[in-house]
């Protein structure tokens, strides 16, 4: 290797480290996310409230997290660093804080701040103590001042959260089917939050296209788009932009009748089973509509034009890959791929605990209520329920959702093994069955993920690797409004 390619390798180590894309995940997880997941819980009404009290609120304002510290014995707090996190068998941890509010008939009655738990810190972030430390100082620490960080300390042991790679969300693909009543089929995660929608566009024999998702399950498209208030036929052939394409036409033709949207919400209300009066069934299915379908987009009444034009957008892909004109969409390509870091891992398994505490300071409040007491907030609120599910995750690797294996003890045979270790990829196929095309090298891999470092025998091809000079870029950190005025400058028109 010359000695100009050797500088270059050499400074990009030095700048960007073995493991930056994962300590950025993190901060980013702790600085905005932390928040915004507080924020989509932040009212917490109980439906047991004092008899002299006509409305009571629970919010929740504002969280943060400190340093990593340790509470002694006898109930000193003091800073804990890794070595000893490791020496005497301690969880590296940091407190987590939460701004609540109560408030009654309207008017905030009072207003605390809690320890809500304790998170654990990944080493070298930017809440950990060993942050931005010179090479002297971490050894004076009884550090490595080589080790790259990036793993969390769980009990005494050092554990590293691995990247899943998965579908990309929010992407409309359509493929061929070997078998079922439709020869093709369009699939698509609607991803908001930590909620996943599956939703679902076949053909039948019949020529009529059919959207499925949530409990609503085959109602034909042009009705969906009715109810989203696509209501005229032309606007709908021109928004799919097929000119005038028989397939839509005989769809457009078979549900000519329907004319505004609450007879296409109606006829949705009616096929899949809700028998109550027309308002009432027209009235759930706008909720529904408005909260299941395609939540990624939106979840309210202004955000069904947006929806609907999706819609014809994917029924326009849909038709040209069934009828040849262009291929199916291939899943190995990687720009079809997500990887999970730790910091969306992290935001999973917070989002449904802190759904777990809430639960738990609801039933708290209620049942001191039904004694006739009137419960201060620190009284309700338990700080160790949220520490422990969150160390059990952590300690175990069994992660929301069912998924195993996600926190591993890290492998420190010797110090390439622990970096190889780091940059692990673990796609959440079945190891036991064959999935060939999903094992084979793909040519999208090239400077993503190294083509050699894969295990022989059931995990060959499934358990992979991220290539040392490849950066993944977070999806959060990329800035909606700048992105539009970069296709605005490019020719882009929006409807304002």
């Amino acid at each position: 290797m010359s000695d100009r390619r050797r500088v270059l390798i050499q400074k990009f180590f030095e700048e960007k480290g073995f493991i930056e894309d994962d300590i950025k995940s993190f901060n980013d997880f702790i600085e905005f996310r932390l928040q915004k997941i507080l924020e989509d819980n932040q009212l917490v009404e109980p439906t047991v409230i004092p008899p002299n009290v006509d409305d009571f609120k629970i919010r929740l304002d504002r969280i943060w997290v400190g340093k990593p510290e340790i509470t002694e014995a006898d109930g000193s707090k003091r800073p804990i660093y890794p070595v000893e996190a490791r020496l005497r068998k301690l969880s590296y941890s940091a407190p987590i804080f939460v701004e609540v509010s109560s408030h009654v008939n309207g008017v905030q009655r009072e207003s605390v701040t809690t320890q809500i738990g304790n998170l654990p810190i990944m080493l070298k972030s930017k809440y950990c103590h060993l942050h931005k430390m010179r090479r002297e100082e971490l050894i004076k620490h009884g550090e490595d001042p080589d080790d790259p960080g990036g793993y969390f300390i769980i009990n005494g042991t050092e554990k590293v959260v691995i990247r899943i790679e998965d579908l990309a969300p929010n992407r409309f693909m359509v493929q061929k089917e070997a078998t079922g009543t439709s020869e093709f089929s369009g699939k698509l995660f609607s991803e908001r939050g930590s909620y996943k929608i599956p939703h679902l566009v076949e053909k039948l024999s019949d020529g009529v296209f059919y959207l499925s998702f949530t409990r609503v399950k085959r109602i034909p498209l042009v009705v969906v788009m009715k109810a989203l208030g696509m209501l005229e036929d032309k606007t709908i052939m021109e928004t799919v932009g097929l000119a005038e394409h028989p397939e839509v036409f005989i769809n457009l033709y078979q549900f000519m009748e329907i004319k505004d949207e609450e007879e296409a919400l109606d006829y949705m209300a009616r096929k899949i089973g809700i028998t109550q009066s027309r308002e009432i069934r027209v009235g759930r299915m706008q909720e529904i509509i408005d909260r299941f379908l395609l939540p990624h987009i939106g979840l309210t009444t202004k955000d069904r034009k947006a929806k609907a034009i999706n819609l014809c957008k994917y029924w326009n892909d849909f038709i040209q890959v069934s009828s040849g004109v262009r291929p199916d969409d291939d899943k190995d390509h990687y720009k079809n791929k997500r990887l999970k870091q730790t910091g969306d891992l992290l935001a999973d398994l917070f989002s449904v605990n802190l759904k777990v505490l809430i639960g738990d300071l609801l039933y708290n409040f209620q049942r001191i209520v039904k004694r006739g007491k009137f419960p201060t907030i620190k009284v309700i609120i338990r700080e160790k329920l949220l520490t422990q599910r969150i160390y059990s995750s952590m300690a175990t690797g069994t992660w929301v959702g069912g998924r195993t294996g996600i926190s591993q003890r890290m492998e420190r045979l010797n110090f390439l093994h622990a970096l190889s270790h780091l940059q692990r990829v673990v796609s959440p196929l079945s190891s036991s069955q064959e999935n060939f095309e999903a094992r084979a090298l793909h040519a999208t891999h090239l400077g993503r993920l190294c083509p050699l470092e894969t295990p022989e025998g059931s995990n060959i091809g499934l358990r992979k690797n991220k290539a040392l000079l490849s950066g993944i870029t977070a999806s959060e950190m990329v800035d909606n409004d700048e992105l539009i005025r970069s296709f605005k400058s490019l020719g882009l028109e929006t409807e304002e």
